[in-house]
């Protein structure tokens, strides 16, 4: 690991980390109190994930269905309008609207096979956007003078690596700049995340095997065709059982290349020294 002991990483000049874990445990929120600090560079994977790897797709769609009005139409093809997401770091919809639900296009569902497309860009945006992490690191230095780093992933980070691969790519990339940070959830947390979900189901990445296996096991389960399937009802129903993919994946990530921190202790962070002792009490245990 970059920081071998809690000394090491207590005394070091540059900190840097890559923090992930399930959306809605505090990854983007310590970033951000980090990022206020005015020592900490914060990187959203997700912000460049949007503006750099899916900002024209994004852009394209919302134009391709102005198109469908006649007054937007002639607009965009005189050049008299212009249409583009508003994403920032504390906006980040346009994205998880671009990614959508499968099901019945009355219900604002996508086909299968368009939501399967559109899966893919994001896995490979996602990717590219993590690989990003080195050059951030030396542009916010050289840049901008910031001592320390923040890497604020995406949930889905754990859905293309594999942990037990110590060549892995993306892993080696992000360990071999940065302290990879797991924020491991309790149980409570699981069944809050859950409720959350339920109240306002959102668009996620899966896994490709994943998504193929959840797919046709919910439509043998309800009987229903895919033009049929009401896209909340089915990212509800899979919400947990990703959760439960999710975590041993997480685990091994954290096992295999860097540290785990328990949600609990990360939620009493208020400040940079808060979060240097919590970082420190873990790479002590």
């Amino acid at each position: 690991m970059l920081y071998s002991s809690a000394s090491d990483w207590t005394a070091a000049a540059q900190k840097r980390v890559v923090i992930f874990a399930m959306s809605g445990l505090g990854k983007t929120h310590v970033s951000n109190m980090l990022r206020d600090t005015g020592d900490w560079f914060h990187y959203s994977v997700d912000y460049r994930i949007g503006t750099r790897y899916m900002g024209e797709y994004i852009a394209d769609n919302a134009k391709r269905e102005a198109m469908k009005n006649p007054f937007l139409r002639d607009l965009l093809m005189s050049d008299s309008i212009d249409i583009k997401s508003n994403i920032s770091f504390d906006n980040l919809t346009p994205v998880s609207t671009y990614l959508g639900k499968p099901g019945n296009p009355d219900l604002g569902g996508l086909p299968m096979q368009e939501y399967t497309r559109r899966q893919q860009q994001f896995e490979q945006a996602e990717i590219n956007a993590l690989m990003d992490t080195g050059y951030f690191i030396d542009r916010a230095q050289a840049l901008y003078g910031y001592p320390h780093f923040v890497c604020d992933t995406g949930g889905s980070l754990c859905e293309w690596v594999d942990p037990a691969d110590p060549k892995d790519p993306v892993l080696t990339h992000l360990s071999d700049r940065c302290l990879m940070v797991w924020i491991k959830g309790s149980d409570a947390h699981t069944a809050d995340l859950i409720r959350r979900f339920d109240k306002a189901p959102k668009p996620m990445a899966y896994r490709p095997d994943f998504l193929e296996t959840g797919w046709i096991t919910y439509l043998d389960e309800t009987g229903q065709a895919e033009a049929d399937v009401d896209p909340d009802a089915f990212v509800r129903w899979t919400y947990a059982r990703a959760l439960a993919h999710r975590d041993p994946l997480y685990a091994a990530i954290a096992q295999n290349w860097g540290i785990t921190v328990e949600a609990a202790d990360m939620a009493t962070v208020r400040d940079q020294a808060d979060f240097t002792q919590v970082i420190a009490a873990a790479l002590e245990g």
